[in-house]
């Protein structure tokens, strides 16, 4: 376990960029900080001459052997590494195994080796293969598509943060598999390709599908290929896409593809990584519909819209978005997930995108026949952000005032600056030219002067006559200001109102799990009358859906559906951190400080965002979340804590 979690204090540190104390590493990964020292000065022992782990006043922080030490955090022989080279021994082997003679190559006693099948066979769960034996022999049995399923799971569990990487793909296939010399000038040709059939290509799963390219070569230069079934013709656009993959594979890897193999490998990219293009007309885009996809998409988005209130109801979107369920059907039929590394900062950095997907993702669970997982629901977050970005670009606008005494039209001039450097910054309204204005008149969001103003604030900016790149940058920085302190102002005011003496509690019991704490904080809402016990138990289903452990110490867990009498929010805090949220691949979990469950009503409907997006923003902030939980030891304390951090 110890390795582990040194593997997981790399991977943190590496993520962050930054100094981070023993106390906050010791909260997320859930040891003490003295546990934490002793994990650095082993990870340090794992490069002798070289520095892992850098360490000074302020903390720790990733060293420049950092990433070295993270990519070979598995090639050591863990239990993990062994199971692993062992699915690979028995999915090489046609008659299986012979388990002391592997224990041999292992250099592992017999019995070690049991306790690894052991493990083998929790991995294969649900992934249609089981594991036989006969006596010293052990033989994987199920279809050649499942076992193609478990090495892309392999490569998978040994990736961080759903990033695809060559490495652990190798390490899957044997060292003798397709390499960087081959990898990269192969991907090149294929997105070069697929433009030019016309197709924009998602560069996020662009590398998952070459870890099935890679796979497919090595299983057919093994004599392992998809046998060819007896479907419908083709469609044209599979062909083509099926034949560049062809001429591809000859080429680089050495295989040539039979018509089975064809027709997987252009199934996987046409619904994995290609969309329309941009002038695509929304015809054609529904031309390639199923009519229940649309119509399901088409009700779950205008649900949605109306829920959160987001302006998401458009043709456009719509099509773009059934088309992309079209192929995560095709994609959750085979059980073939697509990661995404994107996942961890959209939820974090974008809670209520993340949520109003949740919401789409649930609405299709029928459609679909399963629940969706969080790197597929992040996907859709892509497309809701999307839509979104393009509806608030009109409406993110500040307004703005010039102040420039009249010469000329040195006035005219310096507007049309703005206008073209921060025009998607600031809208400016007014254009003051005398050099005595009435200042207190000018009511903008931002005052652009250059002269100087008999007043100071945020709102005010000095600028030169002739915009230079720093006048751009501080109004720049200046807008910033004043919505983040907009945003907090809000803020303080809903929290205010929706935080109770009797619905906090300070120290979450050290047995406490997801469903005894949402359970807990559910009883006292339902005392105050806000929640029914139903409104308990959808939370508990959402929880299920997806984790709401949106940053590295914050969870929120609440229901689908705005149904509380009023909306209030219940907090519990644990120090040290508790695990929320299931496992990853590689067995670590990971661990929240606060818990806020939230309780919204339909006519709070609009506070739901500033709510919700601007409570994670707070929590995101390590520093401020070792502020609230140390100090906040009850209720007053908390409060008083939490608007000093929104003031900030």
């Amino acid at each position: 376990m110890s390795r582990a979690r040194q593997d997981r204090v790399i991977a943190l540190l590496s993520r962050e960029g930054d100094w981070v104390t023993a106390a906050e590493l010791a909260d997320v990964v859930g040891v003490t900080p003295r546990s934490i020292r002793s994990y650095v000065t082993a990870l340090n022992a794992r490069a002798p001459g070289g520095l892992v782990v850098e360490s000074g006043p302020l903390g720790y922080r990733a060293g420049p052997d950092a990433t070295t030490a993270l990519r070979a955090a598995v090639d050591t022989a863990t239990p993990r590494e062994r199971v692993h080279r062992l699915v690979r021994a028995l999915l090489d082997g046609r008659d299986g195994i012979d388990v002391f003679e592997v224990a041999e190559q292992f250099h592992v006693s017999p019995a070690t080796l049991e306790g690894d099948l052991g493990r083998v066979r929790a991995l294969l769960g649900d992934s249609e293969l089981t594991l036989e034996r006969t006596g010293a022999r052990a033989r994987l049995r199920g279809t050649e598509m499942a076992q193609r399923r478990l090495l892309s799971r392999l490569a998978h569990d040994e990736t961080v943060d759903g990033a695809f990487d060559l490495e652990p793909l190798r390490r899957s296939l044997g060292e003798g598999s397709i390499g960087e010399a081959v990898f990269g000038p192969f991907k090149a040709e294929l997105v070069s390709g697929l433009g030019d059939l016309g197709y924009f290509v998602n560069e996020f799963g662009i590398g998952d599908v070459m870890m099935h390219i890679a796979i497919t070569a090595d299983r057919v230069a093994h004599d392992r290929a998809l046998e060819t079934t007896l479907a419908a013709a083709v469609p044209p656009a599979q062909e083509q896409v099926g034949e560049l993959l062809d001429r591809l594979c000859a080429q680089y890897l050495g295989v040539q593809l039979g018509a089975g193999d064809r027709r997987h490998l252009a199934a996987l990219v046409l619904s994995r990584v290609v969309a329309p293009g941009a002038g695509e007309p929304a015809s054609v885009i529904r031309s390639r519909l199923q009519p229940d996809v649309e119509q399901a998409v088409r009700d779950v988005v205008q649900r949605a819209a109306a829920e959160f209130l987001v302006d998401i109801a458009h043709e456009d979107f719509v099509l773009r978005l059934a088309l992309h369920v079209q192929n995560l059907r095709l994609r959750a039929r085979e059980q073939a997930w697509s990661r995404n590394p994107l996942t961890r900062s959209l939820k974090s950095s974008y809670p209520m995108i993340f949520e109003v997907a949740v919401y789409i993702a649930d609405g299709l669970r029928g459609l679909l026949g399963i629940p969706i997982l969080d790197d597929e629901i992040a996907y859709i977050a892509m497309h809701v952000g999307g839509r979104l970005e393009r509806s608030r670009r009109g409406g993110t606008q500040l307004t703005a005032t010039i102040v420039c005494p009249g010469y000329y039209e040195l006035h005219e001039l310096l507007r049309s600056s703005v206008d073209r450097s921060l025009g998607q910054a600031v809208d400016v309204v007014g254009v003051q030219t005398r050099a005595d204005p009435d200042w207190d008149a000018i009511d903008t969001d931002l005052i652009l002067t250059t002269i100087d103003a008999p007043f100071a604030g945020d709102r005010v900016v000095r600028i030169q006559p002739f915009l230079t790149e720093g006048d751009v940058e501080r109004v720049q920085a200046a807008a910033g200001r004043v919505r983040r302190a907009r945003r907090l102002a809000r803020l303080r005011a809903e929290l205010e109102r929706y935080f109770s003496a009797d619905a906090f509690v300070a120290e979450v019991p050290p047995d406490a799990d997801e469903e005894s704490v949402i359970r807990m904080l559910g009883a006292r809402l339902v005392t105050q009358g806000v929640i029914d016990e139903d409104y308990v138990e959808r939370t508990l289903e959402r929880e299920r859906l997806s984790s709401t452990a949106f940053t590295d110490a914050l969870a929120v867990p609440h229901a689908l559906g705005m149904t509380a009498s009023r909306t209030a929010i219940a907090v519990a805090l644990a120090d040290p951190s508790m695990p929320w949220g299931p496992p990853s691949p590689a067995g670590d979990q990971g661990r929240v400080q606060v818990i806020a469950m939230v309780a919204f009503s339909q006519s709070d409907r609009e506070a739901f965002q500033t709510v919700f997006e601007q409570f994670v923003e707070v929590f995101s902030e390590r520093e401020s979340v070792q502020r609230i939980v140390r100090r906040g030891t009850a209720f007053g304390p908390f409060l008083d804590e939490l608007v000093a951090v929104v003031d900030g």
